[in-house]
């Protein structure tokens, strides 16, 4: 029975031309970046390019990007960093109630310190509203989180009117854009972007490696201390065999970018089409209109995700209920109680699908049929 990976929101797996640009640098760039001799210039090399390539991909400035090691301590350090760092004009932040836990958990944590937090709510079709952040602004703002792309749903976010909006405000605008980097066209400068999330391995990079954009205007304090890396901004010897697969993902990614998402666009509806063929009770969550090509999140009536979850495992399909982070869990999403609050029911059994380079029309078609076959089972 063929194995068929429809999780790739979850993690993608690395393209081979990724591996293939990684080999050399493990096998050859040891020296460390800080270093001032032949073999830490090498590796520097590698740092330099790999910045510009990053810088280049969001209309940023090479000096504007910081590497992490992945989304989560991105939106750490845009979050806290932030915060810490400008609480003299004010101590309160906006985010929204959809956020993924690293930008949530995040804000709670912030609480705790003293800032006021506002949650924005999420409408049924998966989106907030830019009038409702604008509502919520008030002189004491000094951070705007919300997300370009939810994890969960797909549903992409009012960002560029959120941009507009906090032009004149203090704020500094932070977007995690870690499911919309490589599909969706992204210029910071002209959307108001201040601060800006990615995560590698969402792009068929290696784990363990991001990066932050901080527009040069941002005041941003450190959250780890040591050398003098990234500007002062992050201490640590980077990743550089990391970077390197990151920056040949992130051009792979610039380059492919419509044929990516007419390719996943044409999965997905293949993959709707196919359930509907086969008669079964299904809705999808959030405005179908409004979601990212890779992404979908999907209802189905009288299930439970426990059940779907297992049987779908044994059938070869790999689906999840939402974010990796909490894969393990049981609990309702929090994304789809904020859309459509606690004791709605597809809030216990509904399914994320994503798509990527591991999917074909053919193995999209037979999941779609596996999955029909098992909501029959459990609901007659």
């Amino acid at each position: 029975m063929e194995q068929i990976y429809m999780d790739h929101a979850a993690t993608a797996p690395m393209d081979k031309r990724v591996i293939e640009a990684m080999y050399p640098v493990y096998n050859e760039v040891f020296g460390n970046p800080s270093s001032v001799h032949s073999f830490g210039r090498k590796a520097r090399q590698q740092l330099d390019e790999a910045r510009r390539v990053m810088a280049k991909s969001i209309n940023a400035n090479e000096k504007e990007i910081i590497f992490t090691s992945g989304g989560t301590e991105a939106d750490n350090l845009a979050l806290i960093g932030t915060a810490l760092a400008n609480r003299e004009k004010g101590n309160h932040i906006i985010t929204t109630s959809q956020e993924h836990h690293a930008t949530l958990h995040t804000a709670e944590e912030l609480e705790k310190q003293g800032f006021k937090v506002t949650y924005l709510p999420v409408y049924e079709n998966g989106k907030i509203s830019a009038d409702d952040l604008g509502s919520a602004l008030t002189d004491e703002t000094i951070l705007v989180s919300v997300m370009y792309v939810n994890n969960e749903t797909g549903m992409i976010q009012p960002i560029k009117e959120i941009g507009v909006i906090l032009k004149e405000h203090q704020a500094y605008f932070h977007t995690d854009a870690v499911q919309a980097f490589g599909l969706l066209d992204i210029n910071v400068k002209d959307m108001g972007i201040d601060l800006l999330s990615v995560s590698s391995h969402k792009i068929n990079g290696p784990k363990g490696i991001g990066f932050l954009y901080a527009s040069e205007n941002v005041k941003l304090n450190a959250l780890q201390f040591g050398g003098e890396q990234e500007r002062k901004r992050r201490a640590g010897t980077e990743n550089v065999a990391g970077i390197a697969g990151f920056k040949t993902a992130v051009e792979l990614a610039m380059s492919e970018k419509n044929k990516r998402s007419e390719l996943y666009q044409g999965f997905k509806m293949k993959f709707l089409e196919e359930l509907e063929k086969n008669k079964i009770d299904f809705e999808v969550n959030g405005d179908l209109e409004s979601g990212i090509p890779s992404i979908v999140n999907i209802s189905f009536p009288g299930t439970n995700v426990e059940k779907l979850l297992t049987n779908f495992d044994l059938s070869g399909i790999a689906a999840s209920s939402g974010s990796a982070c909490t894969a393990g869990s049981v609990e309702p999403s929090h994304v789809l109680t904020a859309m459509f609050g606690e004791n709605n029911e597809c809030t216990q059994n509904s399914i994320r699908f994503s798509f990527g380079i591991f999917n074909t029309i053919e193995n999209v078609t037979e999941a779609a049929n596996r999955v029909a076959k098992i909501i029959k089972r459990l609901t007659s």
